[in-house]
């Protein structure tokens, strides 16, 4: 019979790893397929684990081994503001949304470690707005920087087109923007702006429109310099209950994927009736936004009735699967370089290579960055040299 092999570590530790992780004492115990008292008794410093449960353990919670060998928990930033308005969930996040938090902070951390090797700015390009600034305005004088027209717009084969378009020129302005998946009820995203460079974190797994939705809304954030994590819904945009901040971030975004002038001018000229099926869809085709958006401007422009809003709204409740996981359910699934500059973006594996062609990093570095095996490497690197 193989040795247990039993580990000293200090049980504050143990805790710290455990609930920085979002898991309770149940979760952990299913996991170890032991007891509850066996877990509260590790805590406690009555018992050691044993060497394969702290592997299993290390496994769980995506944190090297090395951790649970500490004297001491480690010093970490705080989580971002809680906007999401979720009963009984403040402050409480998903697994998986503790994850992407967490790994939106180590990216930005070697983002800015790694710009400084090759000297580029981390500083965002932007000016700070206020709370009290017209995000009309602001959603107008962006979309100019941004080099958003109408045509462009209508121009781009659909919303993914559009979405990368946003996220590379928003790049360009040092915002950092990342995918990655969580729980869509949980979160939709989150904005980081307490050190540089500023991040935004899409939910991955939202359908695309609402992720350009969410894109605007948390640059809205990133202008007025808040950290925070939220589930952006333009069918929330006109609640009394709602958070002015919140609020201003979804007006910000609304008139930026849909200015005033634009919705009127296509609903003037439209010769459907607004509300048809078929309607919806060409202005969704042709504008790369969702229907519900269509309907809220619509609404708010008076060429329909709240009832007519609401009722037309209810059919669109459903989100449609995204493209990838349409390729998943059919047997396929998205390459691991695609995968990585979904995730990453293509700016912060520019970075990477740039340290890399200029030896400031090894390629051993360069593959740990890129969470990639030297087989992808080349690929990977290639999504940033195009």
């Amino acid at each position: 019979m193989a040795e247990t092999i039993r580990v000293s570590i200090r049980p504050e530790v143990f805790r710290w790893l455990r609930t920085s992780a979002g898991w309770s004492v149940e979760d952990v115990s299913r996991r170890l397929r032991t007891s509850v008292e066996v877990v509260e008794a590790i805590e406690a410093g009555k018992r050691d684990p044993t060497l394969r449960q702290l592997k299993e353990l290390s496994l769980a919670y995506k944190r090297p081994l090395a951790l649970f060998l500490l004297s001491k928990p480690l010093p970490e930033p705080p989580k971002p503001k809680d906007f999401r308005m979720l009963p009984d969930k403040k402050n409480v996040f998903d697994k998986k949304t503790i994850l992407a938090l967490r790994k939106a902070r180590e990216l930005q951390r070697q983002s800015a470690e790694l710009s400084e090797n090759i000297k580029y700015s981390v500083t965002p390009k932007i000016t700070k707005a206020n709370i009290d600034d017209e995000p009309e305005q602001l959603a107008r004088k962006y979309r100019e920087l941004l080099e958003l027209t109408e045509e462009k717009q209508r121009r781009f084969k659909d919303a993914y087109k559009l979405f990368n378009y946003l996220r590379d020129r928003l790049e360009d302005l040092n915002i950092m923007v990342f995918q990655f998946s969580m729980p869509v009820e949980d979160a939709r995203g989150f904005a980081l702006t307490d050190r540089v460079p500023n991040v935004i974190v899409i939910n991955s797994k939202d359908s695309i429109e609402a992720r350009l939705f969410t894109l605007m809304h948390e640059f809205g954030h990133i202008l007025l310099g808040q950290t925070v994590i939220d589930i952006p819904d333009i069918q929330t945009i006109h609640s009394v209950t709602m958070d002015r901040v919140e609020h201003w971030c979804n007006v910000f975004s609304s008139h930026f994927l849909l200015p005033r002038e634009l919705a009127m001018s296509i609903f003037k000229e439209e010769k459907r009736p607004l509300v048809d099926s078929r309607t919806l869809s060409s202005l969704k085709s042709r504008y790369k936004v969702s229907k519900a958006m269509l309907l809220y401007n619509m609404f708010k422009l008076n060429f329909i009735t709240q009832t007519e809003y609401e009722e037309v709204l209810g059919r669109y409740r459903p989100q449609e699967p995204k493209a990838e996981e349409k390729k998943k359910k059919q047997g396929g699934g998205i390459p691991v370089d695609r995968k990585r500059l979904l995730e990453m973006g293509e700016k912060f594996i520019s970075i990477v290579a740039n340290n890399y062609d200029k030896d400031y990093i090894t390629y051993t570095d360069a593959l740990g960055y890129l969470s990639v095996k030297s087989k992808n490497f080349d690929k990977v690197i290639a999504q940033a040299r195009k």
